[in-house]
Parts: structure tokens; sequence; C-alpha cells
């Protein structure tokens, strides 16, 4: 079964954008000194668009949203880096968003937990 071609460039941005975060951008900016991850990358099927989902880990939330400031605001320095790494005649448009499923999944966790000590 082939994989379409759209979910293969997703995967090879995904790579490449976290690269690009951990040298380049840190390089560029040294009060990037959060732990960033690349969760997914979404290529719209005309490469055109970028959606890329960012995780931020950070000692508190207001530092957590600051670095993730920092790499939303230099989406086209990313987006430049990209275009030396990958061989494609353009590279999309890149738009940062958060991903908060860690955060979301520990409050499921903690919900649970919760039912099952007043079940206990």
């Amino acid at each position: 079964m082939k994989i379409p071609r759209s979910a293969r460039i997703s995967g090879e941005y995904q790579k490449a954008i976290s690269e690009v975060i951990s040298g380049a951008l840190k390089n560029k900016c040294p009060d990037l000194t959060a732990l960033i991850s690349v969760t997914k990358a979404d290529v719209s099927s005309d490469l055109k668009n970028a959606t890329v989902f960012v995780s931020v880990y950070a000692k508190t939330p207001e530092e957590s949203l600051r670095q993730f400031e920092i790499v939303k605001s230099h989406a086209g320095f990313i987006r430049h880096e990209l275009s030396h790494m990958m061989e494609m005649r353009t590279v999309p448009e890149l738009r940062f968003l958060p991903d908060n499923s860690m955060a979301y999944g520990d409050r499921i966790d903690l919900i649970l937990k919760q039912i099952h000590r007043e079940n206990d």
C-alpha cells in the first residue's frame, strides 16, 4: 500500500523543521531555551501551506507561551532555512500552532486517577 505524497512530504518537513529549530534558530536566538518538539506537520496537497504543531516544554506556562511566540515570529527564517535543506521547487508558507495534546493527556490522566481514588 502506497503512502500519499503529501503524507510523505509532511513527515519530511516535520523532521526538517525540528532540525532548523534545534540548530539554526537556537543559534540565532539565544533566548530560545525551552525544549521544543515538532509533533506534526501537515502540508496541503498543493504544497503551498503547512500547519506545524509544536510542543514547548518550559518551567512555567508563561515561559512556554513566550518561547512559542519566538518560534512563531521566526516562521520566515525557518522557511528560508528549509529552502536550503529541502529539494523542493517551493517551500510552503508555515503556520505554527501550539500542540496541547500532552497537557490534555495529563488532565485526562488526573481525572481518571481522581475517579479511581473515589471508587476505592
